[in-house]
């Protein structure tokens, strides 16, 4: 009952921040705005719905294509998110630092569009307002820091029977230059930093963003056959433009590069597109950050993910597939896990609709499973097992605000339905409500 009066009272009074934006706006934009500037499309056109970040196929062959349909015009793009995150049974931890507390939370820059006929850019630094909190005085301090990162160079050639896509990208995170929403960086996109919002442990291939540096080259044939093979590096030395503001100690270190592949078929009909698709990634990873040498662990991650997406004015209908599996082997690393050998299961269902392009709700299902290993997994229970429901409903006033509440409901979390860290805690004490006000221009 406190959740939801804690929602009805954030309700209240966010119901009037897009009337607010509109007096201030002074044209309509759409998400990402330079884009939409550069393509004179409207959100609609390259998101499903309008929900950004979702691409609908027209959104996908922009990607592929380097970001060059249209064209060059001033490549800037903003976005801000404010937000109120209000959890079932707040602690002491960090998680939860902010607690039943409105806040402008972040915001991000985007140099973004097409630099010449074959060359387009999308880069994103992002500026979190409550990024670390000093251990003596307690005050939050901001930090800004390099997000996302892809530089393309794209061809395309052929005729209608045989017509091919052709490029080259130049990125920082394993998956970030997919055009599928169910790729590892896109498929949970939550806009928060507070509160317990998914899974402790997850696949390494989740964990790199902003900290590798990777070169890959992809084909697209006749919109139907996807492949692409990359190689990713930790992003410093020469490659450091990649990971600015990540702390050297924050920073995953790799040895040597790391082999990134992805499969998929795609079909479009109609209104109505499908993808099944896969992709495996090796990384070697260093167990220490501050002094990259000797022993490393191995992860192995195997993934297969489909989608299905009906868009037919004014109905925007997307289903959503990912599942993960992680081998870790720690080699002649001795003291980073108790087994040589342990597994990951990761699981993302997720299913969204949109009315009108204004009004949206989505649901999605996680489930991380795995091996019992007290050293790898340093909670009471060593177990990554973590279960639960992310129900969604959001509200796009204009094409460039998009206003929602996410409920995270758990189930299970360190392998536990129950007491999980022996004092007594359920999972459904880590149960957040995220309220939030997303705008980009």
């Amino acid at each position: 009952m406190r959740l939801l009066a804690d929602f009805l009272f954030l309700a209240r009074r966010l119901a009037l921040v897009p009337f607010f934006l509109l007096l201030l706006a002074p044209a309509p934009a759409s998400a990402l705005p330079a884009f939409a500037r550069q393509t004179g499309q409207a959100c609609t056109a390259c998101h499903a719905g309008g929900q950004f970040p979702e691409l609908s196929p027209f959104g996908r062959l922009f990607k592929l294509t380097g970001y060059t349909i249209g064209s060059r015009t001033i490549p800037l793009s903003v976005m801000g998110v404010a937000s109120y995150t209000r959890s079932s049974d707040p602690t002491a931890d960090a998680a939860f630092a902010k607690d039943a507390a409105a806040i402008f939370q972040t915001g991000s820059v985007f140099v973004a569009g097409k630099v010449s006929d074959h060359v387009g850019v999308f880069a994103q630094f992002t500026y979190n307002n409550y990024d670390s909190q000093d251990p003596v005085s307690g005050e939050w301090k901001g930090h800004t820091a390099s997000d996302n990162a892809d530089l393309r160079y794209a061809d395309r050639f052929g005729d209608h029977g045989n017509d091919w896509i052709v490029g080259v990208s130049l990125n920082n995170n394993p998956s970030v230059a997919d055009p599928w929403n169910t790729a590892p960086a896109w498929i949970q996109y939550v806009p928060t930093q507070f509160g317990v919002t998914g899974p402790d442990a997850m696949p390494i291939v989740t964990q790199l963003g902003a900290q590798a540096a990777g070169i890959g080259a992809y084909a697209f044939w006749n919109q139907e056959i996807y492949v692409e093979l990359a190689g990713y590096r930790t992003a410093n030395g020469i490659w450091s433009f990649l990971s600015q503001g990540i702390a050297n100690a924050d920073q995953v270190k790799l040895r040597g590069a790391n082999p990134y592949l992805r499969l998929a078929w795609n079909h479009d009909w109609g209104a109505h597109s499908a993808m099944v698709g896969a992709f495996a990634f090796n990384a070697k990873v260093y167990p220490d950050n501050l002094n990259p040498v000797g022993p490393v662990i191995s992860y192995r991650d195997r993934g297969v993910d489909a989608q299905y997406q009906y868009l037919a004015d004014p109905h925007a209908v997307t289903a959503q597939l990912s599942y993960i599996r992680e081998t870790i082997g720690n080699g002649d690393a001795a003291g980073i896990a108790d087994n040589p050998r342990n597994r990951l299961r990761s699981l993302r269902l997720k299913g969204s609709y949109v009315y009108r392009a204004r009004y949206g709700a989505s649901l999605m299902y996680f489930s991380t499973s795995g091996s019992s290993d007290s050293t790898l997994y340093p909670d009471p229970a060593g177990n990554p097992g973590t279960r639960g429901w992310v129900p969604e409903v959001f509200w796009m006033p204009v094409q460039y605000l998009r206003i929602g509440a996410q409920y995270f409901s758990f189930d299970r979390f360190h392998g536990a339905t129950h007491d999980y860290d022996g004092a007594g805690r359920a999972p459904r004490d880590n149960n957040t409500l995220f309220v939030y006000a997303w705008v980009a221009y």
